[in-house]
């Protein structure tokens, strides 16, 4: 199993590590700091051993880091991988800020979530909302604000399946459960919030800047798709 890096440290922008297997295009490390692609996220970016990367995702236990051609790597060789980070920050940030307005528009309205894309310029959520009302989205846009100002620490860690599930609001998705394992990583928000999640989030809210309000679509019965994006 890949060890996930940044899940230890999401600040984390260079590290060392052994190529585990190599076929194709593609190679597994014993460890990376770069987040694959899934969860509604785009994947991390960056290079391994100088090479750029074409793309990173989950094969089940393992991470597969790929490129536009083989790169020419063998099992056992050490490289050296470098994180594009203004990217990955802007991930972070984009990602910290959905689960702030997934959680501001699930108590306003008692909408999951059927859909997102986590993307480092602009991001969208699709809502369980039979309506949409503009100055009712700007306003929730506007509490999100008003809790990423408040500046609150973002923590995560674990908790048996069965006692987070437990939990109220842990899962804020319509169409989808977490992941079939013993136990499941949390992402805590101050007092605010509280979700399983397995992706990459800032250490504090402040860091987010502020939401802005882009668009919104109707994307069939109860299903609107709200576009933002970070200033």
């Amino acid at each position: 199993m890949t060890k996930k890096l940044f899940w230890d440290d999401p600040y984390v922008k260079e590290f060392t590590a052994t190529v585990i297997s190599s076929e194709g295009n593609g190679i597994v490390l014993d460890q990376t700091c770069f987040s694959p692609r899934g969860g509604g996220l785009v994947s991390d970016m960056g290079t391994v051993g100088g090479l750029s990367l074409a793309e990173v995702t989950k094969v089940d236990d393992e991470i597969l880091h790929t490129f536009p051609a083989a790169p020419g790597l063998t099992a056992g060789q050490t490289v050296r991988g470098v994180l594009d980070w203004e990217r990955r920050y802007k991930i972070m940030k984009m990602h910290t800020a959905t689960h702030v307005l997934s959680n501001v528009v699930n108590r306003e309205t008692g909408a999951l979530i059927t859909g997102n894309a986590v993307a480092p310029d602009e991001s969208r959520v699709d809502f369980s909302l039979e309506e949409f009302d503009k100055g009712k989205m700007e306003g929730y846009i506007s509490s999100v604000n008003e809790v990423i100002g408040r500046d609150l620490p973002v923590r995560t860690y674990f908790l048996k399946r069965e006692e987070a599930l437990s939990m109220p609001g842990m899962v804020k998705l319509a169409q989808a459960a977490p992941p079939e394992v013993a136990e499941l990583r949390v992402v805590e928000i101050g007092d605010f919030d509280r979700q399983a999640d397995g992706g990459v989030h800032v250490a504090r809210t402040s860091e987010i800047g502020r939401v802005r309000f882009l668009r919104a679509d109707n994307k069939g019965k109860s299903n609107r798709r709200v576009y933002f994006s970070l200033a």
